[in-house]
């Protein structure tokens, strides 16, 4: 009777051992699968706040560690994991250990991105520590670091990531530099950054390095080849792929400090996930792979289309030559993705002139879902962030972010060619 409320991992035979070897597809669909008492096809959603314990006994040995086992929803749910572990594996796949083993990552399901990235400063520093980061960072992560950070004692510094000189004499003269944050390609710029330059330099600093791999997901991009030391998602985007559930996820390399500091950190600022959500999003992933070999092959007609209309002056997409960071993606990406930004000659009365004319392309914040979705990132996900800053990050009145999906490409670029005429 008891085995049904511990983690399965203890009695079934778990995708992760038998998935060595396997494809990343086949990952995608059984990656993180356990088998469960009914025989269910797919992980069930365990709809339940709390768990029963045989005995007295049995509930302090779970509370302990000392057997696994669930205890409350905030700490963790069989659906919840099921999700964890697909894609710590997708972030692991192919990778190895510094002995040459199969790489081995910890991931922890939050309610959001914005959860996520903060259980992860909160859960390694203190007051008085810094980050340093690069500008053109997502726009939530950008006031978190202004706002709310600062009034907790952690200060960031912005620097040009691309000036590795400049950043090593920062990084020299601010001791109190902890830990390092990267998110390439960023949003909505697309600026790539050097993950294996700029995270050698963290390291011989001693900080810890963090990636923000939204954009660029574990199919085309996976940090921590590049010794990075934690990975952060927003798996409403394109881990989801739909749009039907918020989420968000942190992915460790150091197994021990996941379980323990940084597991006590998710729990006690109560960013956790809920069952339904993980349920979406574990569906999700099952297409992942293939919708994600679609939308890449979308987005480079979409930014070839664009590279050529005169009423656009620039296109920020790192599959076209002209991009500046071209050669970086090439070196770190399978491909550019499936997200761009361009920039209307006419501004901010023409951006806004070209969004209400569309008809296929959705008006949407958020990005990543099979529908192409369209936004103004100065009026909407850039909005709280000072003009200055904005303005000097490129992020100008005129600049439109496209998430790419999945229709039919010729349909997607007719409806462009339609709003900008």
């Amino acid at each position: 009777m008891g085995k049904m409320y511990l983690c399965g991992e203890s009695f079934h035979t778990s995708m992760a051992e038998k998935s060595k070897g396997l494809g990343l597809e086949t990952t995608c669909i059984h990656g993180g699968h356990k088998g469960e008492q009914h025989r269910a096809h797919l992980t069930p959603i365990y709809a339940t706040s709390t768990y029963t314990f045989d005995s007295t006994e049995q509930g302090v040995s779970v509370f302990k560690g000392e057997e696994p086992g669930y205890i409350y929803g905030r700490f963790g749910n069989p659906t919840i994991n099921e999700a964890e572990e697909k894609i710590a594996q997708l972030e692991a796949y192919g990778l190895a250990d510094t002995n040459g083993e199969p790489l081995q990552l910890k991931a922890i399901l939050h309610a959001s991105g914005m959860a996520a990235f903060t259980t992860l400063v909160l859960g390694n520093m203190k007051a008085g520590d810094k980050i340093i980061s690069h500008h053109s960072l997502y726009g939530g992560n950008q006031e978190l670091i202004d706002k709310i950070f600062p009034n907790l004692g952690i200060e960031t510094i912005i620097v040009d990531f691309h000036d590795l000189d400049t950043v090593a004499k920062t990084l020299k003269d601010n001791p109190s530099i902890k830990l390092m944050h990267i998110e390439t390609p960023a949003n909505p710029t697309l600026q790539c950054v050097d993950m294996a330059a700029v995270s050698a330099l963290g390291k011989q600093y001693g900080l810890i390095v963090t990636a923000d791999n939204t954009f660029a997901t574990p199919y085309l991009q996976q940090p921590f080849k590049y010794d990075v030391d934690y990975v952060i998602h927003s798996t409403t985007k394109f881990l989801n792929g739909h749009g039907t559930a918020v989420g968000g996820i942190l992915i460790g390399r150091d197994i021990d400090k996941m379980k323990t500091g940084i597991t006590k950190a998710h729990r006690l600022l109560g960013g956790n996930s809920n069952a339904f959500e993980a349920f979406l999003l574990t569906n999700g992933l099952r297409t992942f792979a293939l919708r994600m070999e679609r939308h890449c092959a979308n987005a480079q007609k979409v930014a070839d289309f664009l590279d050529k209309q005169d009423s656009v002056s620039v296109v920020n997409y790192p599959g076209l030559t002209s991009h500046p960071d071209y050669e970086i993606c090439k070196k770190q990406m399978k491909h550019a993705g499936a997200v761009l930004s361009f920039e209307l000659k006419g501004g901010f009365d023409a951006a806004v002139k070209f969004m209400d004319k569309l008809q296929l392309c959705t008006n949407a914040v958020s990005l990543g879902t099979c529908d192409t979705l369209v936004s103004h990132p100065a009026s909407t996900t850039h909005v709280g962030v000072a003009k200055e800053d904005r303005v000097k990050f490129k992020i100008t009145d005129g600049l439109i972010r496209m998430s790419v999906g999945i229709e039919t490409v010729e349909d997607i670029i007719d409806d462009i060619a339609q709003a900008l005429a």
